[in-house]
């Protein structure tokens, strides 16, 4: 007897702030990976698919996007923040 079948793993790549187009509030999105994969004795193989979509804290509405699309809003959630921890640098003050 061969036991197969397929397990689902969730990824939360990161956390961005945009607008949502569905109740329209700036908020924070969940940038999200949901990878499936083909399990053989209950033992993940390879993967089938992977999808990734945003989804917004403040309605919960997600949405699909492009693997291209997930790439660059992870870099803009790296790039575009100061990591925790770290003190921003404050100007002097000049009247």
């Amino acid at each position: 007897m061969i036991i197969f079948g397929t397990k689902g793993y969730l990824h939360q790549l990161a956390i961005l702030t945009l607008v949502c187009a569905q109740c329209g509030n700036p908020s924070a999105h969940t940038l999200r990976k949901r990878v499936t994969k083909f399990t053989l004795f209950f033992v993940p193989l390879f993967p089938v698919s992977t999808k990734y979509a945003t989804q917004c804290t403040f309605c919960g509405a997600e949405q699909k996007v492009t693997e291209e699309q997930a790439e660059q809003l992870q870099a803009q959630s790296l790039g575009g923040g100061q990591e925790y921890g770290q003190r921003q640098q404050q100007q002097p003050y000049r009247p």
